[in-house]
C-alpha cells in the first residue's frame, strides 16, 4: 500500500512551514476559518508558495455556507481565481450546490474554466470539498460532476454531522472503488477525523486524510504544531493490518 496523503490546512506561510516539517503532503491554503474557509489573497499565495515546496491547493469561496451566489460573485469569484492561477497556483478546491441539494454545474464549470482545469501539463487540478456531505444525493452529485476537467478528489467526511456519523459511508464507498479498480476522484477524509478513525478508513483502502483543528493543539487561534502534524504522519505512515475477509 502507497503512503497516504496528510493534507493540512494552512492559513498563512507560518502554518505551511510547520505543516511541511511536521510531514505533511499537501496544503489546503484559506483564510477565515470562521466561515469555514474562504479564497486567500493573491498575496497570502505567494508568501506560502515561496516559504513551502509541497502542493498548494487554493479555496475558493467567498461566502459561508455552499451557495455560489448569483452571476457577479460567481464572475468576481473566477477573477480572483484567475489573479491565483496567474500567481502560480496550480490546484484549487471548490464546491457549490443548488437550492434543491444538487452540484451547482454552472458554478463549478465557470471556475474551473478560470483556473484551465484539466489533465494535461501544466492544466490545474481540483478538489470537490465537504458540500459533498450537504448534497440531496451524493452518489447523484458525484455522476453529474464526473466528466468535468481536473477533478481528482472528493473532501468528505461521509456525513454534514462529520467522520463519527459518516465513517460507515466513507467505508462503503471507499469498498466500492477499490472493487471497481477506480483510482480518480480519490477520496480524502475530513471533517471532524480523528486518530481512532483511521484504522478502519486505512483497511478500507482510504489513502487520503485531511486536518486542520488536530494540528493546532491551541485551536484556531494558534499556528499549525510540527509535533501534531508528525504524530498523524507516523500513525499513518504505521503498517496497516490487511482486512480479514468477511
Amino acid at each position: 500500500m502507497s503512503r497516504p496523503i496528510l493534507e493540512v490546512i494552512a492559513l498563512d506561510a507560518t502554518d505551511a512551514v510547520a505543516a511541511q516539517a511536521g510531514g505533511a503532503d499537501r496544503l489546503e491554503l484559506v483564510t477565515d476559518m470562521a466561515a469555514d474557509g474562504l479564497t486567500p489573497t493573491r498575496r497570502t499565495f505567494a508568501a506560502v508558495r515561496a516559504a513551502v515546496d509541497i502542493p498548494i491547493r487554493v479555496m475558493l469561496r467567498a461566502t459561508d455556507g455552499f451557495a455560489a451566489g448569483g452571476p457577479q460573485a460567481v464572475d468576481d469569484l473566477c477573477a480572483a481565481a484567475g489573479a491565483l492561477r496567474v500567481e502560480g497556483a496550480e490546484e484549487f478546491v471548490l464546491g457549490f450546490l443548488t437550492p434543491e441539494g444538487g452540484p451547482d454545474l454552472a458554478a463549478v464549470r465557470a471556475l474551473t474554466e478560470a483556473i484551465g482545469a484539466g489533465t494535461g501539463p501544466g492544466a490545474a487540478r481540483w478538489t470537490f470539498h465537504r458540500a459533498i456531505d450537504r448534497a440531496a444525493d451524493r452518489t447523484v452529485l458525484r455522476a453529474r460532476l464526473a466528466d468535468l476537467p481536473g477533478l481528482d478528489t472528493y473532501l468528505t467526511a461521509g456525513s454534514a454531522l462529520g467522520v463519527d456519523d459518516g465513517l460507515p459511508v466513507l467505508v462503503a464507498e471507499a469498498a466500492d472503488q477499490g472493487h471497481a479498480g477506480a483510482a480518480e476522484p480519490r477520496i480524502m477524509v475530513g471533517g471532524g477525523l480523528r486518530l481512532d478513525h483511521l484504522p478502519a478508513l486505512r483497511a478500507a483502502g482510504v489513502d487520503a486524510f485531511h486536518i486542520g483543528g488536530a494540528s493546532r493543539p491551541a485551536g484556531w487561534s494558534g499556528p499549525v504544531a510540527p509535533a501534531a502534524v508528525r504524530a498523524w504522519r507516523e500513525a499513518l505512515d504505521a503498517v496497516v493490518p490487511a482486512a480479514v475477509p468477511g
